[in-house]
């Protein structure tokens, strides 16, 4: 089995080395990169499976960097480590294309589960070139959300939140199920950041007036098509 090739961007030599180290102990494989020049170009050359990315980097900090791999691959896995923990920087993290956010300080194993959770909702393949939802396709494998000749590229997140709205479609898709999932744990602030890419799907399908993503209070969320 291939190991997975995470890009560990984290201009803290000390840190940068622990994290190294215990990742490669559980049979990651590991760039490590001081700041965000050094670290685009590990990307380029590396092909990495994830990348994790500090905020405040010299040459180039993280949320730029982010947002330059986007114009070249818009599904990789981005999670960012910062020390901020402002719902406003939380925001601009996911503008910038990140997938998760992980606050210092962090334990070696929720970040693992992290970039597992992440990984494997990427590998959702199965049945998922063609899903209907209501005048939309749906394309999980290219992350592709398409009406007549429009077609929106979605992030990596909010195709597997789809996925799995659709999955339970005209049902309640439980809140702590798919925090879990895709976030890795159902805190407060994981919910938050839930809510965000609720919101941005429903601005995706508001073309469809028979397509909603309703919340159940206490419960989750529900597709309606």
């Amino acid at each position: 089995m291939n190991k997975i090739k995470v890009l560990l961007a984290e201009d803290e030599a000390s840190l940068g080395m622990i994290v190294k180290e215990s990742l490669e102990s559980r049979n990651f494989t590991v760039f490590h990169a001081e700041n965000g020049e050094e670290a685009h170009h590990i990307y380029q050359t590396e092909n990495p499976d994830i990348l994790v990315l500090d905020v405040m980097m010299p040459k180039k900090d993280g949320f730029t960097l982010a947002k330059e791999i986007r114009q070249e691959n818009k599904n990789i896995p981005i999670i960012f480590l910062t020390a901020k923990s402002q719902t406003t920087d939380v925001l601009e993290g996911f503008n910038h294309g990140g997938n998760d956010y992980l606050k210092k300080p962090f334990s070696m194993e929720e970040l693992i589960v992290r970039i597992k959770s992440l990984l494997n909702s990427v590998q959702l393949k199965t049945d998922t070139a063609n899903i209907k939802i209501g005048i939309y396709s749906f394309n999980l494998t290219k992350q592709m959300l398409i009406f007549s000749e429009e077609e929106q590229q979605l992030t990596h997140r909010e195709a597997s939140l789809l996925f799995y709205l659709h999955e339970k479609k005209n049902e309640v898709l439980d809140r702590s199920f798919i925090l879990n999932k895709l976030w890795g744990n159902d805190d407060f602030f994981n919910a938050r950041s839930m809510d965000v890419f609720i919101s941005k799907l429903r601005k995706r399908l508001k073309k469809d007036a028979n397509v909603k993503i309703i919340n159940v209070r206490g419960f989750g969320y529900k597709l309606i098509c």
